[in-house]
């Protein structure tokens, strides 16, 4: 490339990463209100959650248009073209991240009105903590092109999975105990089943991350531990 086309490419880069950055902050933000609003039950808050997530497809679209014209216009080879598609990768987890936070903030407004057994919510804002962590751990890893940070998030994702199953037979044993819980831990069952998902593309950027980097897959076999899939129910 000559140096003008470098440059030129250069800023393509810087502005992809720029909306994968606004992008990935403002899921950080829906997610964390949606759980928020979940804990204290405030719909109002949910609702801005559902709306809020239409400016996360829309950065999803601008990222994937921008992605398409660099290819189209600069035709990147190796390095630069693993950036145009780990950056369409990303942008990819992260509005189905977007869907995840906006799914339980439509779920808090479905419970407006219903009992609420206390101190229920507990395991859901840690589960939730959890995975915020990771979610912020693996948006630095890429900004910063830092695979042992990206590896050290894959390899947490076990955690979120542990303490999704210990909730799931939490919430399940409420449910069993009084049949009034049933619907309120229902609802809280696929509130963390969501946040489990978004540790699930938290690792999925770690991932890709590591290809960034590598620019080979990553081979290993993600250590996964959700067992709900094949829990008994015996009501």
């Amino acid at each position: 490339m000559t140096d003008h086309i470098v440059s030129a490419f250069d800023a393509d880069l810087k502005q992809l990463g720029d909306k994968l950055a606004e992008m990935g902050g403002l899921c950080e933000k829906l997610v964390a209100e949606s759980v928020d609003a979940l804990l204290r039950r405030d719909t109002a808050l949910a609702r801005r959650v559902i709306d809020w997530d239409r400016s996360i497809d829309r950065l999803q679209q601008e990222i994937e248009e921008r992605a398409v014209n660099t290819i189209a216009r600069r035709a990147p080879v190796a390095v630069d073209l693993r950036e145009v598609v780990a950056a369409l990768r990303i942008a990819n987890d992260l509005e189905r991240i977007g869907d995840l936070a906006k799914n339980i903030a439509k779920r808090v407004v479905a419970l407006e009105g219903q009992f609420q057994p206390p101190k229920l919510a507990g395991g859901v804002a840690h589960i939730s903590d959890l995975t915020l962590g990771q979610l912020k751990d693996v948006l630095d890893a890429y900004t910063r092109r830092d695979e042992e940070r990206a590896m050290e998030v894959w390899n947490r994702d076990g955690e979120i999975d542990a303490l999704y199953n210990s909730l799931f037979r939490e919430l399940l044993t409420y449910m069993m105990e009084d049949p009034r819980n049933i619907g309120f831990c229902a609802h809280l069952l696929f509130c963390a089943k969501n946040i489990e998902r978004i540790g699930d593309h938290a690792t999925n950027v770690a991932e890709t991350v590591y290809y960034l980097v590598h620019g080979v897959p990553l081979t290993e076999e993600r250590p996964k531990a959700d067992l709900t899939s094949t829990t008994t129910l015996n009501f």
